[in-house]
């Protein structure tokens, strides 16, 4: 009897035919109830790629999955999250899509809902992008839970997949347009009816034409009332529940109220009618919610751009790590590679992983980290990212990170992190907006008691023309569609915002203090000359004894002596000393690599960016170093000059270097071997009079930027996560700071402008319609407008020349 393997886990199968799922229309076996149960939730949850691609086969489960957590259990299969999920400190991160945001009180009453769970550390949710950012605990909370709560208040949830977002997209921009379709159609045939019934063309004895008119009127509201406006009733209702007012409640009531209203008087056949009114102010509100998606698509369209740079394949190399031939390479799926492989990138490919060169050398187009379209020459050691182009002669790559582990998904997380960070003006807006809401109702409530005992007919039209008109949409979507697109402008320039606050820190810099080696400089130091002091070396030794000590260091330096690497010469005992230099055993021999004062010598002697070698104490050769000064140092520090910025140097070489550097850029405050302790006391004297950012390593100088009021870190992309800074520039560019102020400063000015027209719209429009000088329809259009204005205000800055 021919014995079948379980498709999802490979276990036998000894259930028959009792258990199977059908994957890529095929009934495959499954060899228990569980492994069937999961293996239909991931074809359900439309991740059959999975069985596609997947490497090894997926784990045996050995229950039953429970019913309501079943649609999300393939979720937390540890094959399906290494694509989905970043690990860090055990902690898991998670973009996940949501289905039905309309506004920000629907991110309130996710985050609300959500930190109810038990191991659920951040939530984040954006309501521009409909998206959140979740971190929790895995070892207390699975994904499914977390999604199956979302799901549990009305809203459809998933991980972030981007093509998978595009699809969802569209189909809700499908439903969109059938709501606005059918709204738009049967307002033209209802304003027919209503234009008869208004002009007095029935005579008061006509009564029978006037009903056949109302009754038609009110069937064709109904799929108005009953479907075109339920994203409205759905967000009111879900709000409620959360305990919370928003701005969609006042919508709801104006639709329902009045509809409920003419429906009786149709049937009483006596009173007002205002079928006209309810299905042209859905129609308007449907219509201004309509380009608010348009323009929230466009604002958030670059971050899902990033990962469609990723190549789909790979040429895998499987005989040698060092041969580039292009018979020895096979093309296979990327998602199969695995850290450790070899990978052959061939002129005018894409690089499909995060890898280290093995051999070749190459120009690389980093356009899509940097925002700068010049290669950037690569040789072996290099680190290559993802998504990014080469140029010129193939190159071997070793894979050093896949999926979520990429430079790429770090890009995009914290852009996502950017996105959902909200300013304390936003945050006022937020509170401020449910008050409003619920001030607004209140206010509609005393204007319809009021304008019974003023002119009763009229109370009713007037009461919803309140409700409608002060809607404060344009309020609630002032800050978060600023924010998106600078977010946006951000990454297109190769700067990613790390930490909250960069957009209220930015316009207050009135002090800039920049380290030397790397920032000001390009950091590729140089050996210029070996000098030989005694004769216990020679200059080949010399350099031998200096490149083992430098060996696994990240410091600009090693690099410099890295190509006189000597397996006969290695260092133990290895020690760095912050500021000063390192010291080793060396073959017995204390060995000490560093500066003037690190190995006894008098410093005040020394000229030049001098690096010391001594052994056992004894003065053995000097190396004098060089640093070329980046192309664009002294255009950024005369720009930030002429924006009225202090820029100073505070650098931890104690060499004359510091002084020449400062010279040929024209600083006149420069601070040379000072120590990071040194460097810290040194900010926190010049922010008690002004606010300071602070440039470095990322890493060496962690507590001076971790103490600066901004901190700025040029990155290579290799240490994004470990840095301290709020900012980082992934090109070789300062001027892309002065770029960043200004578009910083812009912003603000945009949710400035956007928040005192959202207000001043209100306040101009509640009296006119309290005292009836504003009908419902009128005042549809005018809460749409007003929507509109505040979105295309903040779209402007997509189209920024910086």
């Amino acid at each position: 009897m021919f014995m079948q393997n379980c498709f999802h886990c490979n276990e036998p199968v000894l259930t028959g035919s009792e258990f199977t799922t059908v994957i890529d229309n095929q009934a495959q076996p499954m060899c228990c109830p569980g492994c069937q149960a999961v293996s239909q939730a991931i074809i359900d949850s439309g991740l059959s790629s999975y069985y596609q691609f997947r490497s090894e086969p997926g784990s045996k489960q050995t229950a039953l999955v429970p019913s309501e957590l079943a649609q999300f259990s393939a979720y937390d299969l540890p094959e399906i999250q290494q694509d989905l999920v970043h690990s860090k400190d055990n902690q898991n991160t998670l973009s996940v899509s949501i289905e039905g945001i309309t506004c920000a009180a629907c991110a309130w009453l996710i985050e609300h809902k959500l930190k109810q769970l038990p191991g659920i550390i951040s939530i984040a949710v954006n309501s521009t992008t409909q998206r959140a950012l979740v971190c929790w605990d895995d070892s207390r909370v699975k994904l499914s839970e977390i999604l199956s709560e979302i799901s549990r208040i009305g809203y459809q949830a998933a991980p972030y997949q981007i093509d998978e977002q595009e699809k969802l997209s569209k189909q809700e921009s499908r439903k969109f347009l059938l709501r606005l379709g059918l709204a738009a159609f049967v307002t033209m045939q209802v304003m027919m009816f209503a234009l008869a019934l208004y002009s007095d063309y029935f005579i008061l004895e006509d009564t029978e034409m006037r009903d056949y008119f109302r009754w038609v009127s009110m069937t064709l509201a109904a799929p108005v009332v009953f479907y075109s406006a339920q994203p409205f009733y759905f967000s009111a209702v879900r709000s409620l529940l959360g305990g919370k007012v928003n701005m969609d409640l006042s919508v709801s009531l104006a639709i329902a109220g009045a509809y409920i209203a003419s429906c009786i008087a149709t049937i009483n056949g006596t009173g007002e009618v205002y079928f006209e009114s309810v299905t042209m102010f859905t129609f308007f509100l449907l219509l201004g919610r309509f380009f608010e998606q348009k323009a929230k698509q466009t604002a958030s369209v670059s971050s899902s751009n990033l990962h469609k740079l990723v190549p789909l394949t790979a040429n895998l190399i499987s005989d040698s790590i060092n041969n580039s031939s292009t018979s020895e390479a096979t093309e296979i799926p990327a998602k199969r590679l695995k850290v450790g492989d070899t990978i052959l990138i061939k002129p005018g490919e894409v690089v499909a992983a995060d890898g280290i060169i093995l051999s070749g050398k190459s120009g690389l187009n980093e356009s899509m980290l940097t925002g700068e379209q010049m290669p950037f020459i690569k040789s072996e050691r290099d680190t290559v990212y993802a998504g990014t182009i080469n140029v010129d002669q193939p190159i071997t790559v070793q894979v050093t990170a896949l999926g979520q582990d990429q430079l790429v998904a770090e890009i995009i997380r914290l852009q996502e992190v950017a996105s959902n960070t909200k300013p304390k003006i936003a945050l006022l807006v937020d509170k401020s907006a449910s008050y409003f809401s619920t001030a607004i109702i209140a206010i509609a409530g005393i204007t319809y008691f009021s304008w019974l005992f003023i002119s009763p007919d009229d109370a009713f039209w007037v009461m919803l023309s309140v409700l409608v008109a002060t809607c404060p949409c344009a309020l609630a979507l002032a800050t978060p569609t600023a924010i998106t697109c600078s977010t946006a402008i951000f990454t297109k320039l190769g700067i990613i915002v790390q930490k909250a606050g960069v957009f209220e820190k930015l316009p207050l810099i009135e002090h800039v203090v920049f380290d030397k080696t790397g920032t000001l400089t390009c950091g590729t130091v140089s050996i210029q000359k070996t000098i030989i002091t005694d004769d216990l070396v020679n200059e080949y030794s010399a350099l031998n004894y200096a490149a083992a000590l430098e060996m696994g260091s990240i410091h600009p330096i090693a690099k410099a002596f890295a190509p006189f690497v000597n397996s006969e010469i290695t260092a133990t005992e290895i020690i760095h000393h912050v500021g000063l230099g390192i010291s080793a055993k060396v073959n017995e021999h204390t060995v000490k690599l560093g500066n003037a004062q690190f190995v006894g010598l008098d410093a005040s002697h020394c000229k030049g960016q001098l690096l010391w070698l001594s052994i056992d104490d004894i003065i053995a050769s000097c190396f004098i170093l060089q640093d070329a000064i980046r192309i664009d140092s002294a255009q950024a520090v005369t720009e930030l000059q002429a924006l009225g910025i202090q820029v100073s140097i505070a650098s931890g070489d104690s060499s004359k270097h510091v002084t020449e550097i400062a010279r040929q850029l024209n600083i006149q405050q420069a601070y040379a071997g000072l120590s990071p302790q040194d460097k810290l006391e040194l900010i926190n004297n010049l922010q008690q009079k002004q606010h300071v950012a602070m440039f470095g390593d990322g890493i060496n100088d962690a507590p001076v930027l971790a103490g600066a009021n901004l901190s700025v870190a040029m990155g290579s992309g290799s240490a994004i996560a470990k840095n301290s800074a709020d900012l980082i520039l992934l090109g070789d560019h300062l001027s892309k700071f002065i770029q960043a102020i200004k578009l910083a400063k812009l912003t603000n000015r945009i949710i400035k402008q956007n928040l005192i027209w959202a207000f001043a719209y209100n306040i101009i429009i509640l009296p006119l319609a309290v005292t009836g000088h504003v009908v419902p329809y009128i005042a549809a259009i005018g809460m749409s407008i007003s929507s509109i204005i505040v979105v295309s205000n903040s779209l402007r800055l997509l189209r920024v020349k910086l």
